[in-house]
């Protein structure tokens, strides 16, 4: 796959669809790679008409490691010292100097957990970037919103594995425990899901430090309500990381928002729902503005 330099960084990246169609950046969550958006998933939004660009963020996947930084103090995090390597702005602005790169004005944005923050950001700080915003599964800042369940909250602050082979193990573990009610848990989908992520990056301590980058985050809910560009908050009924009431918080605050709420799903994007998000995404990017060139 292809790289760009960026902000400062290598980023990897791959694209799916006509290159001449409206450009859609997918922007995923926590330690996890561009791979978590399912192959079929991102075909299909080419197939409605997108060109499609999936990326790892900095710290996961084959895109820089931040390694001078060294490891995340995750003890002093949970006392409330918080010494980010870097900041979410950060990598919002990694995002957008990813258009750049690629030659692209502006994109329909798209983002899922962490990468919903992100996307956020994007259209907060990067506004005349943004043609759409989709949040998934994301909310505020942790010191605006509603904090994960006791069952979400061993996911996010477990011990980090020690081994390829632990980090399955554990991939698994909490699958299961963010997964709805509305799905059943595929342990073979899921351990080979698991399986290749692991074999083709594994960087636990990346995904601590954009953990401590969250963590720091500023509120954004006030400059939230700033953001013009027609905007999609998706959210499962039964998340217990990022729980609903998140979505509902930055559905109120962008005027004009939808908020598409799905039964029965967690922390997930189950693939029995891909066809109601992927035409909400659509009829959300049919409201965008035609994108004028940047001088």
């Amino acid at each position: 796959m292809p790289q760009a330099r960026a902000n400062g960084i290598d980023i990897e990246y791959e694209e799916f669809g006509d290159p001449k169609a409206a450009p859609l950046l997918l922007v995923m969550g926590l330690g996890a790679q561009m791979i978590s958006w399912d192959d079929a998933f991102c075909q299909q939004l080419a197939a409605a008409g997108f060109h499609v660009i999936r990326f790892d963020n900095r710290d996961s996947g084959l895109s820089t490691r931040m390694e001078a930084a060294g490891p995340p103090d995750m003890a002093a995090a949970l006392r409330g010292e918080l010494d980010p390597a870097y900041s979410l702005d950060d990598m919002a602005a990694d995002a957008a100097s990813l258009l750049d790169a690629l030659g692209i004005d502006a994109a329909h944005i798209v983002g899922a957990s962490m990468g919903g923050f992100i996307s956020q950001l994007i259209a907060i700080n990067h506004p005349g970037r943004v043609l759409s915003l989709t949040s998934i599964m994301s909310g505020p800042s942790r010191l605006e919103g509603v904090p994960p369940t006791v069952e979400g909250t061993a996911v996010l602050f477990g011990r980090p594995p020690s081994n390829p082979e632990e980090g399955i193990e554990m991939a698994l573990v909490g699958r299961r425990a963010l997964i709805g009610s509305g799905d059943p848990f595929d342990e073979t989908f899921e351990r080979a899901k698991a399986t290749r992520a692991v074999t083709r990056a594994w960087y636990p301590v990346g995904t601590g430090r954009q953990l401590l980058a969250i963590l720091a985050a500023h509120p954004r809910l006030s400059s939230l309500q700033g953001v013009r560009v027609p905007t999609l908050v998706v959210h499962g009924k039964d998340d217990v990381l990022v729980p609903i009431e998140n979505g509902r918080m930055v559905a109120a605050a962008v005027p004009g928002s939808r908020m598409l709420e799905i039964e029965g799903m967690g922390h997930d994007l189950p693939k029995r729902v891909w066809p109601q998000v992927i035409d909400a995404i659509v009829e959300t990017a049919r409201k965008a503005s035609v994108p004028q060139p940047r001088a």
